[in-house]
């Protein structure tokens, strides 16, 4: 096997573009084509120890490679409730992929491929790397090539408390004095109770709310599944319904943030980074410059955070779950 070949940091000082500023459609955006080229070396670490966890042909989350003998660790509730999971490795698919058990703590599941010769990822010796510092994880892929995404980590390691439970709905910021339905998450526990654009908000479990920090404040400690009582005005009528909140906080972010994981929250200790990715690129590994993995991505939080088990904590449930 050839020697993976990772090129120097200096190489990012790319030519200056003429025009003077950076579109999308630039090759040198943080995610163009002239930027990602430079991380090929890490791009080939994905291509050999990552693994794509698919339902029947859809793409639905990543995996790490921790053994040669086909052991692999992804997100559990992503592939919760597959029927159909199978994973590919590189260019080789493999049907049948078993789970072997579960961690519910961190949300990881270890999976079972009939396979051999494949290449676990190389730990990282810490996850102590300072803010700022380059990472990168999975972009889309083909059935022949993977596309790396890089990002920093933008804060320390520290612990995230399970969230209260989400409405899936999003506020008009310009209203006075009433919360006005902007939008309302497609397949949602609003929409699921029949909430539209344009309701207006006006009590939660019989307590009246006039301002967004007033529903985060009653919804705080309510677990995913729990039901509260939401009324709401629609043509100058009340109506009340029961409304089972879906999993996370209630953020402004949420319905900016593109399809963020339904687990994100309640994990024992995160590396957070600002990867630009959505919920697809959880439970793939996130490498260091030296494609040494220094964690699993395991929730993409909002359009600017997403969550890596740090390797410590990695290498010890991975150790643990193999027993």
């Amino acid at each position: 096997m050839n020697a993976i070949k990772y090129l120097p940091l200096a190489a990012l000082l790319l030519p200056s573009v003429s025009h003077g500023f950076q579109s999308l459609e630039s090759a040198y955006r943080r995610t163009g084509p002239a930027v990602t080229s430079v991380f090929d070396g890490q791009r080939q670490v994905l291509q050999q120890s990552s693994a794509v966890m698919l339902n029947g042909r859809k793409e639905i989350a990543y995996g790490v490679v921790i053994s040669p003998d086909g052991y692999i660790l992804t997100k559990a509730s992503e592939i919760a409730g597959t029927a159909n999971l199978s994973v590919r490795v590189d260019t080789q698919s493999y049907p049948d992929a078993k789970v072997v058990t579960v961690d519910d703590g961190w949300d990881v599941a270890l999976v079972k491929v009939d396979a051999s010769g494949l290449t676990p990822v190389e730990y990282a010796p810490s996850s102590a790397i300072p803010q700022g510092s380059w990472v990168i994880a999975n972009g889309a892929t083909s059935l022949k090539a993977r596309r790396a995404l890089v990002g920093i980590v933008s804060a320390k390691i520290r612990p995230i408390p399970a969230g209260g439970g989400n409405l899936g709905i999003a506020f008009k910021d310009d209203a006075e004095e009433v919360l006005e339905i902007a939008d309302v998450a497609e397949d949602g526990a609003a929409a699921k109770a029949g909430l539209k654009k344009g309701d207006l908000i006006v009590a939660i479990n019989g307590k009246a709310v006039l301002e967004f920090d007033e529903i985060s404040e009653v919804l705080k400690d309510l677990k995913p599944g729990t039901v509260v009582q939401v009324t709401y005005q629609r043509k100058e009528t009340d109506t009340t319904v029961d409304v089972t909140l879906d999993p996370g906080p209630v953020t402004r972010n949420d319905m900016m943030s593109g399809a963020y994981s339904d687990r994100r929250s309640g994990f024992p200790r995160v590396m957070q980074h600002d990867i630009i990715g959505d919920k697809s690129i959880v439970g793939g590994p996130l490498l260091g410059l030296d494609g040494k993995c220094v964690g699993m991505n395991i929730a993409r939080a909002n359009r600017a955070e997403s969550f890596a088990i740090p390797v410590e904590d990695l290498k010890a449930l991975a150790e643990r779950l193999m027993k």
